[in-house]
């Protein structure tokens, strides 16, 4: 593989992962800051799954990627947030 190039094939349908504290905004908070990388995204594709316990939330957020710069640019984002714990 040559440097710069990506294993992923763009534009494509990609799900981002992201996990938190289960709380009343988070899911909202996730999309405020995935929405300025992602043209017309919205809460369908957005799936939600609660943790045994209900302390932490797990979202899948569907999008349309476009290319590398655009997920890292999602990534650096929601890494750079103290309410994501994770993000695969």
């Amino acid at each position: 593989m040559i440097e710069g190039e990506s294993l992923i094939e763009f534009p494509c349908r990609f799900p981002i992962k992201v996990m938190g504290r289960d709380n009343t905004g988070f899911k909202a908070h996730v999309l405020q800051l995935i929405s300025p990388h992602v043209d017309d995204i919205t809460t369908a594709e957005v799936a939600t799954r609660a943790s045994k316990n209900g302390n932490f939330i797990s979202l899948t957020v569907m999008i349309d990627a476009r290319n590398q710069a655009q997920l890292d640019r999602i990534y650096q984002a929601l890494t750079a947030s103290e309410q994501v714990l994770y993000v695969l």
